[in-house]
């Protein structure tokens, strides 16, 4: 049975937060064209995984680069690797990918930055070629629901943005193809449009959930 994983990075809950009611109405979407897909959800608010602290740094650098084994490492080494793979592992079990995101300070939540690290695993995800890194996720594709309080598509701020972008980067990198992203914006400066700016963000994720689910994914 193929997999789909949703990640999402808002502290607010479904009740307050407008980029998770988009997030629903794509997934409703995506179900009924494609309910024998199962679905696991990850809130990275509520979810524990490593963080790239000093000793996941160490670790990952003794087994890459200076031809340690897991037994070499420390205690706390050898535990926060083992978990980063675990979650890698994980990860890899999955078809689809749909993250779910607010813009915070031209960004994504730290949360889901910290997220995407325990992804980056020489060997696993990515292998390193005599042509340059290449992402081993083929055959998977992924999906960013984003919404901003500012307006940036088609303005001077478009430069701006580096939280869609960066995760587009990273997904791209290991392999994964990556829709373009369903973005909700402009909630902050135009707060008498609100609800017509979330009503046209669900419509526009259930079309993009459509497209998803018949593998109409731009790479």
């Amino acid at each position: 049975m193929e997999k789909l994983l949703y990640v999402t990075a808002n502290p607010k809950g479904l009740e307050k937060s407008k980029g998770l009611k988009i997030g629903e109405a794509f997934l409703e979407s995506f179900q009924e064209e494609r309910p024998e897909v199962g679905i696991t959800r990850i809130d990275l608010f509520s979810y524990e995984f490593p963080q790239m602290d000093a000793d996941l740094v160490s670790a990952r650098g003794k087994l890459a680069g200076y031809g340690y084994t897991l037994d070499q490492l420390s205690q706390r080494e050898r535990e926060k690797i083992t978990k980063m793979h675990a979650l890698a592992d994980e990860f890899m079990t999955y078809d689809y990918y749909v993250f779910v995101s607010p813009m915070w300070n031209l960004n994504s939540p730290a949360v889901l930055k910290a997220f995407i690290d325990n992804l980056f695993v020489s060997g696993k995800t990515f292998a390193h070629t005599a042509n340059g890194p290449k992402g081993l996720l083929s055959n998977k594709q992924a999906i960013h629901i984003q919404t901003r309080g500012g307006q940036y598509t088609n303005t001077p701020m478009h430069e701006l943005e580096s939280g869609d972008r960066y995760l587009k980067i990273a997904l791209r990198f290991l392999g994964i193809n990556v829709m373009e992203t369903v973005v909700a914006e402009g909630f902050d400066i135009n707060p008498q449009r609100v609800p017509e700016i979330l009503e046209q963000g669900k419509i526009n994720a259930r079309s993009a959930a459509k497209a998803f689910a018949k593998g109409l994914v731009q790479v």
